[in-house]
């Protein structure tokens, strides 16, 4: 998800993320099923399903289930689905504007379930073009900082060609361009900086400070439901929550 800090999410949601992670595999699967049919199971020939790869290495999704969503995607183990990419637009409490990236075989589900959610969790479903002029799409990376000073920290993120660097902590979060994810990426682990997370997705350009607790239990509770959708592969928010109440 994003929000106000990448690097507050990781430290905070970690373990559910970890408590998750079959899930996580099963969608990046799907990311890499839906970008080798489109284009082909050669990484070198088909950027995208290069960058779908990179994105499930840097999850550490195992070589085997990689291996096993191109061959699906190509056709060698064909199971006769294809995606569609979809994104929804909402807002949840408080005026907290949700960008929900989507990969589906079925479209017709998909969208009464995000509806759905919005509605049960307090928020609503907007129209296309609702809030996503309130996001920019980048490549967002979350690394640990392992005692590097800041200064140090952004020679690397301008040496790999990234655009900023956001600290918090033993975290910090580096946004690049989302057409520079791989070479990024690359340069990044080729630096020695160990990567927690790793993802194009879409970056709020301003954020709402949430005041009242529960609202802000809200906000997440609808941010949750969402991600434990099957078809939604990000979710991303301008809201500003307190460290504190994320927990």
């Amino acid at each position: 998800m994003a929000g106000h800090s990448h690097a507050a999410n990781i430290k905070h949601r970690k373990n559910a993320v970890d408590a998750k992670r079959g899930k996580l595999f099963s969608k990046l699967a799907r990311a890499i099923i839906s970008a080798a049919r489109q284009g082909g199971g050669d990484p070198d020939a088909n950027p995208k399903v290069r960058l779908a790869i990179e994105k499930a290495r840097a999850a550490n999704m195992p070589k085997d289930k990689i291996e096993a969503a191109i061959k699906k995607g190509t056709g060698e183990d064909a199971d006769g689905k294809t995606f569609d990419e979809l994104v929804y637009e909402g807002y949840a409490p408080g005026g907290v504007a949700v960008m929900v990236s989507c990969l589906t075989d079925n479209r017709n589900r998909t969208a009464p379930d995000i509806k759905h959610i919005f509605d049960k969790n307090g928020g609503n479903l907007g129209s296309t073009g609702s809030v996503s002029f309130q996001f920019d799409f980048r490549s967002i990376f979350v690394v640990g900082t392992e005692g590097k000073s800041e200064d140090e920290l952004m020679e690397i993120v301008l040496e790999a060609g990234a655009e900023d660097l956001e600290m918090d902590g033993e975290y910090a979060t580096i946004y690049a361009s989302a057409t520079d994810f791989v070479a990024v990426k690359e340069a990044l682990e080729a630096a020695g900086l160990t990567l927690e997370q790793a993802e194009t997705s879409h970056v709020p350009q301003n954020t709402i400070v949430v005041e009242d607790e529960a609202e802000a239990k809200r906000i997440l509770r609808l941010i949750d439901a969402l991600e434990d959708n099957d078809d939604v592969q990000t979710v991303s928010a301008n809201y500003d929550i307190k460290d504190e109440w994320m927990e």
